[in-house]
């Protein structure tokens, strides 16, 4: 299902689009924290952004921007502010699509339904995992931290998103390995012990000490 995150501060107008986005069958989210958006984005890990110029604290361009860094996500403007000036500007910025305000909400749902299918039928979705300012995007196997993207091998990806997804638990050895075995006849211990050495040496260089832990005779762990 396609999750539509709403980045709208006049909440009438915000809750008409998730009505309307709800009735045809998408999920849908209103961000509740205009000062930490990346983050809300970050946790929802949406198919698609509508997106506000005039927002508290910081304006859309500037949240476009962060999410541009991370994400290549398809990102729709919906704004009053519709001069040719900030048209350009939000495409500039990284925008898919501008719908000037106000709108038909059936207009809204079509160019949505565009944007979702060309950005769709050729891939999948782009799934984010976050931890300790790092974010996993599984589908270009990479790891994003401080702005710098950190190349993985499909194994790391494999290793690390499993990881992720059981933080604050250990994962055995043997669990990871059943990861691995997904595209090998057969993986032994000391493969999956250079592939955890390797990953550690990447994550370090980039400033992500001690980020997998060693839980001795069991398995690892996200710290």
């Amino acid at each position: 299902m396609y999750k539509i995150f709403i980045v709208e501060d006049d909440f009438t107008i915000s809750n008409q689009i998730k009505m309307q986005i709800d009735s045809w069958g998408y999920e849908s989210k209103i961000v509740s924290d205009f000062q930490n958006v990346v983050s809300e984005f970050i946790e929802y890990s949406p198919s698609l952004v509508l997106l506000d110029i005039s927002l508290p604290f910081f304006n859309g361009y500037h949240w476009c921007e962060e999410i541009r860094k991370i994400s290549k996500v398809p990102i729709i403007f919906i704004s009053s502010a519709s001069d040719n000036m900030n048209i350009v500007m939000a495409i500039q910025y990284g925008a898919d699509d501008f719908i000037a305000k106000p709108f038909d909400l059936q207009v809204l749902t079509a160019k949505i339904q565009a944007v979702l299918r060309r950005t769709y039928n050729f891939g999948k979705e782009s799934q984010l995992i976050e931890h300790r300012g790092a974010v996993l995007k599984s589908d270009e196997t990479v790891l994003v931290y401080n702005n710098n993207k950190i190349s993985l091998t499909k194994n790391e990806v494999r290793i690390l998103q499993t990881l992720l997804e059981n933080k604050n638990k250990v994962v055995s050895r043997e669990s990871l390995m059943e990861k691995l075995w997904e595209t090998y006849s057969f993986v032994d211990e000391n493969t999956l012990t250079v592939n955890i050495t390797r990953l550690r040496k990447k994550l370090s260089e980039n400033g992500l000490d001690d980020f997998i832990v060693t839980k001795k005779g069991i398995g690892y762990m996200v710290n």
